[in-house]
C-alpha cells in the first residue's frame, strides 16, 4: 500500500501540493456527491424531453464524465471534474431539438463540431485571443442568462408556470396539487441545504424529495437499487455530422462552443485561483486543460449526450483539500460506479418534481454573475440586460448571445468607444446580422 502510495504521490506531486491521498479521495468524493445531480438531471432532459433512448443518455453522461474528469486529472493533474453542462443540455433539448426541430442526432453532431473546433482553437492558441477578445460584461451575462433560462425550465417543467392566452405566462392556478407540492418541498429542502452549506446539497435534495415523494405515493419506489448499465447502442455513434454541416447550424454550433470555451476558462481560473495553482496569475498547464475538456465534449457526442464541460462544483472539493489530478481521478471512479444505479436513476429522474428543484436552484447560483456587469455603463448594461432578458424569452441561449454580440458594438459606436471592441466582436456581429436576415431566428 506504501508503495502505491508512493508511486501516486510522485505523479500527482502530493508532497509538492501539500496533500495526500486520503485528503484527495475524500476531496473526489466531495465533489462527485456535488454534482451528481447531472445523472438525473441530464437523462431527464435529453432522454425524457428530447425523445432519446433514457437509458442509453445515463450511461452516455456518466461514461462522458468519467472520461472527462479522468482526462483533466491524468493529463492536466487539476483537481477539476467535468460532465455533461447545466443550460447546454436544455439548449440541446427545448430549443435545438424541440424548438427547432432538429433530430437529436443532428444535434449531437454539432455538439462534436463544436468540440473539434474547441480542440483545433485549442492548439493553436487561437483560443486566447477569442478568449481576450469578449468583454467580461457579455460572458457574465451569458451566464446570468442561462441561469434564468434552466431555472424557468425548472418551474415550467413542475407546471408552477404554466402556459396563459393573456399573459403567456402565469403561475399555475392550483398550487395544491400533489406533483406541485412536491416540487415546492424539494425546493425548500434544497435551499435548506445549501444555506446550512451541506455538501452535495442539490444531489441530497433530490434524494430527500424522492424519499418524501414516495412516502406521500407520489413517486413510485424503486424495483431495485443494483443492475447492470443499460445498452448505449440507441445512441453510440449516431451523431449526423453531415446535417450539423448545414450553413443553417452556425449559430447552434457557436452557442454550444462560445458557453463551453468560456465554461471552462471561467471554472479553471475559478478553482485554480481557490486551489492556489496560479502561478504569476497564470494558469500552468491551461492548454492540457482545455485539451482534456474538447476531448471530453466529442466523446460525450460520440456517447450519446450534450456538450461535456468543467464543473465550478469542483470547488467543493478543492475546499475539502482537493490540489491534484487525483481528486479528479477519484470522482471519475465514482461517475464509473454510479452506473450500477440505474434503478434508482429511472424510478427519481423522470418525475419533474424531483428535478426541477435542482435546474431552478443551480439557475440561482448561476444568475450570480449579473453582480460583475458594469450596470451604470449604458454600453455595457444594454447589451448584457438584453442577453440575460431574450435567453429566457426566446428560449434560446443563441438567440441571446447573438443579440448581445450585435448590440455591443453598436452601443460602443454610439458611446464614442468604438476602439474598445475588439475586431473579433465585428466581425462575430456582421455574421449575426447575416443569420438572421437571411435565415430567420436562431
Amino acid at each position: 500500500m506504501d508503495n502505491r502510495q508512493s508511486v501516486l504521490s510522485r505523479f500527482f506531486g502530493f508532497g509538492e501540493h501539500n496533500t495526500n491521498l486520503k485528503t484527495e479521495v475524500l476531496a473526489g468524493a466531495t465533489t462527485f456527491l456535488t454534482m451528481a445531480y447531472i445523472l438525473l438531471v441530464n437523462p431527464f432532459l435529453l432522454g425524457k424531453e428530447a425523445g432519446m433512448d433514457f437509458g442509453a443518455v445515463f450511461v452516455a453522461t456518466a461514461l462522458a464524465a468519467a472520461i472527462g474528469t479522468l482526462l483533466m486529472g491524468l493529463v492536466a493533474n487539476y483537481p477539476i471534474a467535468l460532465a455533461p453542462g447545466m443550460g447546454l443540455n436544455a439548449y440541446f433539448t427545448y430549443t435545438v431539438v424541440l424548438g427547432m426541430g432538429v433530430s437529436w442526432e443532428t444535434a449531437l453532431g454539432a455538439v462534436f463540431i463544436s468540440g473539434v473546433i474547441f480542440l483545433l482553437l485549442t492548439v493553436t492558441r487561437v483560443r486566447e485571443l477569442i478568449i481576450n477578445s469578449i468583454p467580461p460584461g457579455l460572458k457574465h451575462a451569458v451566464s446570468a442568462g442561462i441561469g434564468l433560462f434552466i431555472a424557468f425550465i425548472g418551474l415550467k417543467n413542475a407546471q408552477l408556470i404554466v402556459a396563459n392566452e393573456a399573459t403567456f405566462v402565469a403561475l399555475n392556478g392550483n398550487l395544491m396539487k400533489p406533483e406541485i407540492l412536491l416540487t415546492l418541498f424539494g425546493l425548500v429542502l434544497t435551499l435548506f441545504l445549501m444555506i446550512r452549506q451541506v455538501k452535495g446539497a442539490v444531489f441530497f435534495g433530490m434524494i430527500g424529495t424522492a424519499v418524501a415523494g414516495i412516502a406521500a405515493g407520489v413517486v413510485d419506489m424503486p424495483s431495485k437499487l443494483f443492475s447492470a448499465p443499460p445498452s448505449l447502442s440507441p445512441t453510440f455513434l449516431k451523431m449526423d455530422l453531415a446535417g450539423a454541416l448545414d450553413m443553417g447550424f452556425f449559430a447552434i454550433i457557436f452557442a454550444f462552443l462560445f458557453v463551453d470555451l468560456f465554461d471552462t476558462a471561467g471554472t479553471l481560473v475559478g478553482v485554480s485561483n481557490q486551489a492556489g495553482l496560479l502561478k504569476n496569475n497564470r494558469l500552468p498547464r491551461a492548454g492540457r486543460a482545455l485539451t482534456a475538456d474538447s476531448v471530453a465534449t466529442m466523446s460525450g457526442a460520440a456517447l450519446g449526450t450534450s456538450t461535456v464541460t468543467s464543473y465550478i462544483e469542483s470547488t467543493a472539493g478543492v475546499a475539502t483539500g482537493g490540489r491534484t489530478g487525483m481528486t479528479s481521478v477519484t470522482a471519475a471512479l465514482l461517475f464509473l460506479m454510479a452506473l450500477f444505479f440505474f434503478p434508482l436513476v429511472e424510478a427519481f429522474a423522470s418525475v419533474a418534481a424531483i428535478t426541477s428543484p435542482a435546474l431552478v436552484i443551480v439557475g440561482v447560483l448561476m444568475a450570480s454573475s449579473l453582480k460583475e456587469i458594469e450596470w451604470k455603463d449604458l454600453t455595457e448594461a444594454v447589451p448584457a440586460f438584453l442577453t440575460v432578458l431574450m435567453m429566457p424569452l426566446a428560449f434560446s441561449i443563441a438567440t441571446g448571445i447573438a443579440i448581445g454580440f450585435i448590440l455591443y458594438p453598436v452601443t460602443k459606436l454610439f458611446g464614442g468607444k468604438a476602439r474598445e471592441v475588439h475586431p473579433i466582436l465585428y466581425i462575430l456581429a456582421l455574421i449575426f446580422i447575416s443569420r438572421f436576415l437571411f435565415l430567420g431566428s436562431i
